[in-house]
């Protein structure tokens, strides 16, 4: 097994070599002063089954393009399999057509890393499921719920908690958690009574004097998640804390989040976190890194991976035996 690390997220890919005991590939991974990307592999890539890990998050295109040169260099050097490990999967959001003469880039996006010679990928939370269709190669879609559920175990009360959907599309994944953690689930339901009038949120579900817990995949500029506690603390809720698996948290993100009814926002490292993300007051990160590595190991050895969709709590006793 070899594994080779792309720019977008170093700290995470030195974190799963180190649970899978092995070190990165030596390689160089640069851009010329016209900002082309080239790569160069210093080992001998001839037989190996190789994972390259690499985000497509900002710049989104700068890092597709690497990940893209890094899969035909690796297919030139006659590796044996190569796995495309992402992470955080860039313009997963632009899944279907939302008008007339607009394209469905996700499908795009699937096509290249095909067709730039990736055996397989493994990735982490789609933001739409059917996005595992547009691939013509094996794609494992892993869930970051047994990393989150296991954090709200140790630092909430379960039995004052209430797992929120941010919007009617991701319900069936809050209630996923809510199902681990034997919680109630509410929903927020976001409309707008006619044109050009604000829009209303409200509560499916009771919240009062309850610990909240919005569960969603992406928060991008926090807009709607900083509403949506806002509506809940309206409604008579204790608190109101949220756990989102892609901190994308593009500009004024944080900015609202620090100012915001959340009693704290809880992201993974799927993209790399940023200084002014660290220095948030109430933003915290837990790592993916040993869900990751613990996947890439079963890729490697042809073992289950779904097994890890099992109780978080059995999941992650798990992960721990293996690392030791």
């Amino acid at each position: 097994m070899r594994i080779v690390a792309c720019n977008s997220n170093l700290p995470l890919a030195k974190e799963i070599a180190k649970y899978l005991k092995v070190k990165l590939t030596d390689a160089t991974i640069k851009r010329f002063a016209d900002q082309e990307v080239f790569v160069e592999i210093h080992e001998n890539m001839r037989g190996e089954d190789v994972f390259i890990i690499q985000s497509t998050s900002y710049p989104a295109n700068d890092h597709m393009m690497e990940l893209l040169v890094c899969i035909d260099a690796l297919r030139r050097s006659s590796a044996r399999r190569i796995t495309a490990v992402i992470p955080y999967f860039g313009y997963a959001r632009q899944d279907r057509k939302p008008g007339p003469r607009t394209p469905i880039s996700a499908k795009l996006v699937a096509n290249l890393i095909t067709e730039a010679g990736a055996d397989r990928v493994l990735t982490l939370e789609l933001h739409a499921g059917q996005i595992q269709g547009f691939f013509d190669i094996p794609l494992d879609n892993l869930y970051a719920a047994p990393v989150l559920v296991q954090d709200i175990r140790k630092n909430y009360n379960l039995n004052n908690l209430v797992a929120v959907s941010p919007d009617v599309g991701g319900v069936l994944r809050a209630r996923a958690v809510a199902k681990w953690l034997h919680a109630d689930l509410a929903i927020v339901d976001k409309r707008r009574s006619r044109e050009n009038q604000s829009e209303v949120m409200n509560i499916i579900g009771e919240v009062k004097g309850k610990d909240c817990i919005i569960v969603d995949d992406i928060v991008d500029t926090a807009g709607t998640l900083c509403n949506a506690a806002e509506a809940l603390m309206r409604e008579g809720a204790k608190s109101v804390s949220a756990y989102i698996t892609h901190g994308v948290l593009s500009d004024p993100a944080i900015k609202r989040v620090s100012k915001s009814s959340l009693k704290e926002l809880v992201i993974t490292d799927s993209i790399m976190v940023r200084q002014d993300t660290k220095d948030a007051k109430n933003i915290r990160v837990v790592s993916i890194a040993k869900l990751m590595a613990e996947a890439i190991k079963r890729i490697s050895e042809e073992t289950s991976v779904s097994s890890l969709f099992n109780d978080p709590k059995e999941v992650v006793k798990q992960i721990e035996r293996n690392k030791n």
